[in-house]
């Protein structure tokens, strides 16, 4: 079944997501999908009512929609599009965008500066589409100067941004919607629900049968068997470079930059897959550990939650 869904306020859906389409699994299980935020999404929910998957569905993309809409870099709109073309000048936001500066500046500050906010402004040097070609080393070196969450001045509900510095939510973003889609429906739907927004996902509970199974896929292989792994309750999460990557003269580059010199992370797991009581948990500690590089997986036994890691 295909079902057209308005936007939120009356809007038409964004054009790369224009319906999702509700179909029945295997096990009970029905399968709302839809594209939010240039990823594959799906609400897994285990019930035997479509009318009941299609009210959840049209929930779980309106939220996405939502966020997309609100939180994009791409969308000049969007509260982060406004909060970079403020030169200076501070921009008061509400609640919500507040929690995200403050979940960033946290994550900034447990990460000894690793994890920035303000390092997307890196994109303009660094393309990962699996190619050979690598930015100018003085290109790169330019931008150094636009990346330090430290310049940036926050109190809430004023954040100021120094002139030509960004700000860019990526890193959190998409995590932070699968647990808002969650809860949305968790408070209307009775039965197990899992989200799954391009791999980061989360679930209220098991359905009856058994965990849900979830599939991380090996590096550089379609023809090996993927890493299967039970989730029953909380959040799930991999960061890896198995799409985003640049290979040049046999070195492999993943794109996981440093911020302090604005080039790959060496060193790193192929992906690391993290599972905790939130997806934006699970990413959180799955993004810190590639920041580790070689350390990854000393750093994640230091948290002692369960994960996986392929080299």
């Amino acid at each position: 079944m295909r079902v057209v869904c308005a936007a939120p306020g009356g809007a038409s859906p964004p054009p790369h997501a224009p319906e999702f389409e509700v179909a029945p699994r295997e096990g009970g299980i029905v399968a709302v999908c839809f594209v939010a935020m240039a990823s594959p999404c799906e609400l897994l929910l285990e019930t035997a009512d479509a009318h009941a998957a299609g009210e959840a569905g049209r929930i779980a993309a309106q939220e996405a929609w939502r966020i997309e809409a609100k939180f994009s870099r791409y969308r000049p709109e969007s509260i982060v599009s406004v909060i970079n073309r403020s030169r200076g000048h501070a921009v008061v936001v509400d609640g919500e965008t507040a929690a995200l500066i403050d979940y960033a500046a946290q994550c900034h500050e447990l990460s000894e500066g690793l994890f920035d906010i303000t390092s997307g402004v890196l994109r303009r040097c660094w393309t990962f589409d699996g190619s050979d070609r690598l930015p100018e080393a003085a290109a790169v070196a330019a931008l150094l100067p636009l990346i330090g969450f430290e310049k940036v001045r926050w109190q809430a509900p004023r954040i100021t941004l120094p002139a030509e510095m960004e700000i860019d939510f990526g890193g959190i973003g998409k995590e932070y919607a699968v647990d808002r889609v969650l809860g949305l429906v968790a408070a209307r739907f009775a039965g197990a629900a899992l989200v799954n927004f391009g791999g980061d996902l989360a679930a209220n509970c098991a359905p009856s049968a058994a965990p849900w199974q979830v599939g991380v896929k090996r590096p550089d292989t379609e023809r090996e068997a993927r890493l299967l792994l039970e989730l029953s309750r909380g959040g799930l999460a991999t960061s890896g470079d198995t799409y985003r990557f640049l290979l040049r003269e046999g070195v492999r580059y993943g794109h996981i930059l440093d911020p302090r010199s604005g080039w790959p992370v060496r060193d790193t797991p192929r992906s690391v897959t993290v599972a905790a009581a939130s997806c934006v948990e699970a990413g959180m500690l799955a993004t810190f550990a590639m920041l580790q590089g070689s350390g990854a997986e000393s750093f994640l036994e230091e948290q002692g939650v369960r994960y996986w890691c392929l080299r």
